[in-house]
């Protein structure tokens, strides 16, 4: 069985639109669609935004469906130039810009008393990703790389470039590496979305507004392609 979490119901309104015999149970505030896409068994969810929400989110989608994989997909701010608004990014690996600990003398974005800095994603996952994106999406821009989280909106040149330089991310947002902890944790495969919705710079509260519909359109229509070529 697939996990697919989205943190807002733009992410997801379409993929859960899109399955049938569906069953629904509220846990923790968050409504579990429960059915089939593209014939594939699969529980469709609606995490909210934040780490936590993420996080929480994960542990009911393994504790209570058992599900066999995770995948995030959502919308999420660019830190490099050559990834423009619509593009995709595939993560390799996710990490915590809000993590700091360093007065205790761990690198800034290292979870104290974890051997892991970061968390690697399902390469299997990634790699069917990568080929269904090109065949769905063909005229935008699929990167890998890590994707970088924090309990933030980031809409700032100097933020923006602080994360890029710390933690040579490909892009930022606010649930990837809460979800991707929780995976790996239980030892359950996962992979995280996302299509760029802005810059994260000055202009990312505008691009925000005006590119967010086209952003979700690349993620749904992948979401869509994965799951009728995943196999447990």
């Amino acid at each position: 069985m697939l996990g697919i979490i989205g943190a807002m119901d733009v992410e997801v309104a379409e993929v859960k639109e899109a399955m049938q015999d569906v069953e629904v149970k509220t846990m923790a505030g968050m409504d579990f669609y429960k059915g089939t896409l593209r014939g594939k068994e699969a529980v469709v969810v609606r995490s909210g935004i934040g780490k936590v929400n993420a996080a929480v989110c994960t542990q009911i989608l393994v504790d209570h469906y058992g599900v066999d994989a995770v995948i995030n997909t959502g919308i999420a701010g660019s830190l490099r130039n050559e990834i423009e608004i619509g593009d995709v990014v595939l993560s390799t690996d996710t990490a915590q810009h809000d993590m700091d600990a360093t007065g205790f003398g761990y690198p800034v974005g290292q979870i104290p008393q974890m051997e892991e800095f970061s968390f690697p994603a399902d390469e299997t996952l990634r790699n069917l990703a990568l080929k269904c994106c090109k065949e769905v999406n063909p005229d935008i821009g699929v990167f890998t790389g890590r994707i970088v989280s924090g309990d933030q909106f980031i809409s700032d040149r100097v933020k923006k470039d602080w994360i890029a330089k710390n933690f040579g991310g490909f892009c930022t947002e606010m649930e990837g590496a809460a979800i991707a902890q929780a995976a790996y944790l239980n030892h359950v495969p996962f992979l995280i979305i996302r299509a760029i919705s802005d810059k994260a710079d000055n202009s990312a509260t505008m691009d925000y507004s005006e590119f967010e519909v086209k952003a979700v359109r690349h993620s749904v229509n992948l979401i869509l392609a994965i799951a009728e070529r995943y196999s447990c």
